[in-house]
């Protein structure tokens, strides 16, 4: 596989000072470039932009995994195993309200992997997951 780069994803929110607030201090990112109607976010080396759009917001559907309702349209990173456990302890003692819980997929099985679920103020879904072997992660 070849050495994988950044990706880069805009997603809307309803107010800048409340998605500087929660991206910094909740989620650990550090700031690029910003302006007036946008920031730039450095979310585990990858660029995430939120654009303040609060004609954009509003509530994703919802489909069924595992028996829990999951946010169709979210965004996230796929952690290595350790970094995954230790950034969903940060988040718990950062008081972040999950909609699914840190918890592990396939446990013991082949694909296991872990998973957990949030929104950020605007109502943004996230999702960090890791995979147990990572050599699962586009396995058919």
């Amino acid at each position: 596989m070849s050495k994988v780069q950044p990706f880069h994803v805009a997603f809307p929110v309803s107010d800048l000072k409340d998605a500087e607030e929660f991206y910094t201090r909740k989620l650990g990112c550090s700031i690029g470039r910003s302006s007036d109607t946008w920031i730039d976010f450095n979310l585990f080396g990858h660029q995430i932009v939120a654009h303040l759009s609060s004609d954009e917001i509003d509530s994703a559907s919802k489909s069924e995994v595992d028996g829990k309702m999951v946010p169709v349209r979210h965004f996230g990173v796929i952690l290595e195993w350790s970094q995954w456990q230790g950034f969903a302890k940060k988040l718990q003692r950062r008081n972040i309200k999950f909609i699914i819980d840190p918890y592990i997929r396939f446990k013991g099985e082949a694909g296991e992997q872990a998973t957990m679920f949030f929104l950020d103020p605007s109502g943004n879904a996230l999702e960090f997951k890791s995979f147990k072997d990572q050599s699962f992660i586009f396995k058919t």
